[in-house]
């Protein structure tokens, strides 16, 4: 049914489009909308990402030729321009930097796994997390740990917490909610990140276009506290886990796991970098925790150390002279933000992953578990494992390509933004990004799109800083819930990975999280700030709705399966 679904619908777009290319003149304008509509009603219906993301690409290509050359070529044209799109996208230099630091990683995990030392881990934190609850927390406390960068978060945390989790019978979908959901809220409002060099841009440049001098940092800094979003669904997070209560879909989910012990689904296609509790531990091996633990202490500390040396350079190389006084005046918490700011993550973050992969291959040399050569085998035999997300990931990038050549996000600004009431402009602003994001996949595109025209329109309604703070704020949380519920969103389908999760089923599950925290958000956060609400209040109010929301609505998973043993 669902072949043929796909099949009808790729013969009505082929037949009906062209007789509608007149339409699209001089901008495609609502047609705009359509391949990330395709790809993401396609990836729901089918299940199928990487089929679903390839035809919404093929789609979006289809519609570029269609409007600038002879329709009777346009299949192979577009064709040709869907694999240029593929190729353009593989070329950039982040995202050529992530694939590569995608598949060290994967090596890393294997390495680590056959010397015993994910199993040595999971076996420790299983005598300290006793229970599904404890291990959830657990997850959530490695999450805010690792604060400096999402993609590092999602590639490590799931893949070290998975035998913990499963152990315990946690749902494959929680753990990637949890990974997903103390990823980018985390780097997005982290005083030190690889994000924040983009957001200080964006906001500099945006204050400038104002003719209003500030201090970008300051402003990031005041920002924090309207971070609505990313700060409530963090609090759920800890309190689901800690109050044990579940709703929706994912309750679904944890019944299952608690009770039946399946961790997802009969049938589910997953998503897994590397199954860990398929490489084989030598009977011989002794367990060490360490052999989990220097490796990934390696990467972090690594990925410290290369981001700050990787963005020193960079100021260094760009002759800017109060820059490089500031950054050789000594060390201090200025010069580590300003070289973070400057640093390429891609980059940065490769070669960490790069250096723990040797520190793990020579570590289990030398504990006689493997020869050089089994080390080097088995280190590509993960990165081969990560084969499904580098694909996913590049149609995802391709996809993004062809919507920015069609105006999708420049059109939905232009929908939504107008006159509106001062105290409904920050939710306005939250509720663009959300589409933005959700249609593009991207959280940085959207806050690239949206914070020069966020900055100016917020000015214009009010100068004050408070009401610019929130604005601003709107801009960077509104991109990231947009983010969390798109099926075609990077750090989505990285979750799902790092997880071992089924990605439509991590999306279902997470949908149904994030749209009530964003509500909550919304109408007692956004507007009762902008009514005037302390901000400090807002957050109570909204956390106590979180708590109150769980507590109604959530259910212990293994309520009934007390029940049945009574």
């Amino acid at each position: 049914m669902k072949r043929i679904f796909t099949l009808v619908f790729l013969l009505v777009f082929l037949i009906v489009m062209p007789f509608l290319a007149p339409h699209f003149v001089e901008s495609w304008g609502a047609w705009s909308i359509i391949p990330p509509i395709v790809a993401i009603t396609l990836a729901f219906v089918t299940k199928n990402v990487v089929v679903s993301l390839f035809i919404g690409v093929f789609s979006g290509a289809y519609l570029i030729v269609l409007h600038t050359g002879p329709r009777l070529s346009a299949i192979v044209r577009a064709f040709i321009l869907m694999t240029q799109e593929m190729v353009s996208a593989l070329s950039d230099s982040w995202n050529a930097g992530i694939v590569v630091q995608t598949l060290t990683i994967g090596g890393l995990i294997a390495l680590v796994a056959v010397m015993g030392g994910t199993r040595a881990i999971a076996e420790k934190l299983s005598k300290s997390a006793r229970s599904a609850a404890a291990a959830q927390i657990y997850t959530w406390l490695m999450g805010i740990f690792i604060f400096f960068d999402d993609y590092a978060n999602l590639l490590t945390v799931g893949p070290i917490m998975r035998p913990v989790t499963d152990k315990l019978r946690v749902s494959r979908e929680k753990l990637a909610f949890i990974i997903d959901s103390t990823a980018a809220p985390i780097a997005d409002i982290a005083l030190i990140s690889t994000w924040i060099g983009y957001e200080l841009g964006l906001i500099q440049h945006g204050y400038a276009a104002i003719g209003v001098e500030a201090n970008a940092y300051s402003v990031f800094i005041h920002t924090i506290p309207y971070r609505f979003y990313s700060l409530l669904i963090l609090a759920f997070i800890f309190i689901s886990a800690k109050s044990r209560r579940d709703f929706g879909p994912m309750l679904t989910a944890e019944r299952r796991a608690r009770r039946e012990g399946k961790v997802y689904a009969d049938g589910a296609s997953i998503m897994s970098a590397v199954d860990t509790e398929k490489l084989a531990v030598a009977d011989s091996t002794k367990l060490k925790v360490s052999n989990a633990l220097v490796p990934v202490m390696t990467l972090i500390v690594g990925a410290f150390a290369a981001l700050f040396y990787n963005g020193y350079q960079n100021i260094l190389s760009d002759g800017n002279a109060s820059q490089i006084a500031l950054i050789t005046s000594g060390f201090s918490l200025t010069v580590l933000r300003e070289c973070f700011s400057a640093s390429n993550a891609s980059i940065a973050l490769t070669q960490a992953a790069i250096f723990a992969s040797l520190v793990a291959i020579f570590m289990g040399w030398r504990q006689k578990i493997y020869s050089l050569k089994t080390a080097v085998d088995t280190w590509i035999k993960g990165a081969g494992g990560m084969v499904i997300t580098v694909t996913i990931l590049i149609l995802a990038w391709s996809l993004s390509g062809v919507i920015g050549k069609l105006g999708t996000a420049e059109f939905l600004v232009g929908v939504i933004s107008g006159k509106v009431p001062p105290f409904l402009l920050s939710t306005i602003i939250f509720v663009m990004g959300a589409l933005i994001s959700f249609a593009t996949g991207t959280s940085y595109g959207t806050m690239g799109i949206l914070m020069p025209l966020a900055i100016p329109l917020a000015f214009a309604v009010s100068p004050e800083p408070a009401f610019m703070y929130m604005n601003i704020g709107a801009v960077l949380t509104g991109a990231i819930f947009g983010d969390h519920c798109s099926p075609i969103s990077d750090t989505t389908i990285l979750s799902s990975m790092g997880a071992g999760c089924d990605h439509i089923a991590h999306v279902n599950t997470q949908l149904m999280y994030a749209l009530p925290v964003a509500g909550i958000s919304i109408f007692l956060c956004f507007i009762p700030t902008s009514l005037g609400l302390p901000v400090v209040l807002s957050l109570i109010a909204g956390a106590a709705c979180v708590t109150g929301m769980l507590f109604l609505f959530g259910r212990h998973a293994e309520e009934k399966a007390k029940d049945r043993t009574s």
